[in-house]
């Protein structure tokens, strides 16, 4: 992703500049979050984290935005009378006794990778973007909270901590974000350099990764950072041109090595991509186009499984935290807008299943399964009864959720919800549980209380909050 050009061919040369006119010299996006120069958030990185502080540990947290039924996914109920049990029926996993629905043929059969959790409650049924953004991360991203104890980017690669991966950063043609039911992206009342970096249209950092320079001015690159500067803060030439850090090194490095190529997708193995991608699970031609999500329903198909690979290449070069979403598809009403369970389990559930059933894959040959902790949930879950449309509604009480990986225990089911699927019939796991699970798992939370300057809510939430006991 590293631009070049022959100045000589644009016939637009500035004489009175060693290195053309700024224009044409240097492109570059904002590099910054928050007006901070590159320079400036790789010195962040390494002082903000202690290296005995972090767990070498990352996450990735898929978000079903819409809320998914619990039934069609993880929770079948076949047993329950036939307005309440799965309507895409359900399939043995490789767990005795344990079964998911219908659509998840190939997780069935990775079951033993996976912590189900059957009595998560998100305490209520509207539409937001909970547990990613929630009071109990103080209305911030979840990711926020860990690069604010981490850093805002990794000190040897320059890898952003915490990132947002949206459709439009795999492919530009999709829908914007969905923000109307929270902002992904909130620092809530932290730095906005702690914010996700959210790459692709829209987003800041795929711009922030491209830089366009004269060809024949390459062995003038280690000029760039001064000229950035001089650009971004108008500073005195000669007093910018003399500073040459430890981290301005690390900044041109950043630059111009080989961190753009990491959100390039073009650079992964032919056959890996073929291996995540899931557009042809859930193709435009067979997809309903009554509904009025239809482009929704079309942006997770031929984005889904891209996204989970994109973020396997950022955790391995130091993402400490990637958020995931779709846009707004798991909201299974039968309404003018969305199909209904059995009909919109074709369009999620089976790119789903392919998509994480090739993350976990793709990541326990890589070595990376106790390195890497998948979260898998939406803001709420479905009403135990099918309405008169085919439809489930909203319901706040109840909720699917999984997790792999991250050198947990797997291969469980955690809790148990009634026999209509309504309420967690066992204790119940709430948010607060969860975003404890997820904190212990990428810090020491003893190390974390010997910290001076970690903000008290913080600190609440990784050492004070109870964790998924059977998980941490």
């Amino acid at each position: 992703m590293l631009h070049l050009f022959d100045q000589s061919l644009t016939g637009n040369r500035h004489a009175g500049s060693r290195f053309g006119s700024r224009r044409h010299f240097l492109s570059v996006g904002s590099l910054l979050a928050g007006g901070l120069t590159l320079e400036q958030m790789c010195q962040a990185g390494a002082t903000a984290g202690n290296g005995s502080l972090l767990r070498d540990k990352s996450v990735v947290f898929l978000f079903m935005h819409g809320g998914p039924s619990q039934f069609e996914t993880f929770d079948p109920k076949m047993d329950a009378p036939v307005e309440i049990r799965s309507t895409t029926g359900e399939v043995q996993t490789n767990l005795p006794g344990v079964t998911f629905g219908g659509t998840f043929e190939r997780l069935s059969t990775m079951a033993d990778r996976l912590a189900i959790v059957r009595s998560f409650t998100t305490g209520d049924s509207r539409h937001d973007i909970k547990p990613i953004v929630h009071k109990s991360t103080n209305d911030a991203n979840l990711g926020t909270l860990y690069s604010r104890i981490a850093g805002a980017h990794h000190p040897i690669t320059g890898m952003p901590r915490n990132v947002a991966l949206f459709p439009q950063a795999v492919a530009p043609e999709a829908q914007p974000t969905t923000m109307n039911f929270g902002k992904f992206g909130s620092s809530g009342n932290y730095s906005a350099a702690l914010a996700p970096f959210a790459p692709g249209a829209g987003g800041n950092l795929q711009d922030d990764m491209q830089l366009s320079i004269p060809l024949r001015r390459l062995n003038d690159r280690r000029k760039l950072l001064t000229e950035l500067d001089q650009l971004r803060w108008q500073r005195d030439r000669s007093d910018s041109a003399s500073r040459q850090t430890p981290f301005r090194q690390q900044a041109f490095e950043t630059i111009l090595g080989g961190l753009a190529d990491a959100f390039d997708l073009k650079q992964e193995d032919p056959r890996t991509l073929a291996r995540y991608d899931t557009s042809p699970i859930a193709h435009p031609e067979n997809i309903s186009k009554k509904w009025k999500n239809y482009q929704n329903y079309v942006d997770n198909g031929q984005t889904l499984g891209k996204l989970l690979l994109l973020s396997r290449r950022l955790c391995e070069r130091g993402a400490g935290f990637v958020t995931i979403t779709t846009n707004f598809v798991w909201d299974m009403h039968a309404d003018v807008n969305n199909a209904g369970v059995a009909e919109g389990m074709r369009y999620m559930g089976r790119p789903f299943d392919h998509a994480v059933s090739a993350f976990l894959e793709d990541v326990h040959e890589r070595g990376l399964s106790d390195k890497i902790l998948l979260v898998c949930c939406g803001e709420m879950g479905r009403t135990p009864r099918i309405n008169k449309n085919g439809g489930r509604d909203h319901w706040g009480n109840l909720a699917p959720l999984i997790l792999a990986g991250g050198g947990l225990p797997m291969g469980q089911v955690i809790g148990e919800s009634s026999r209509d699927g309504s309420v967690p019939k066992s204790k119940p796991i709430t948010i607060e549980n969860l975003v404890a699970t997820i904190l212990k798992t990428l810090v020491d939370p003893g190390i974390l209380r010997l910290e001076p300057d970690v903000p008290r809510e913080i600190l609440q939430a990784a050492s004070e909050w109870e964790s998924i006991r059977e998980l941490i």
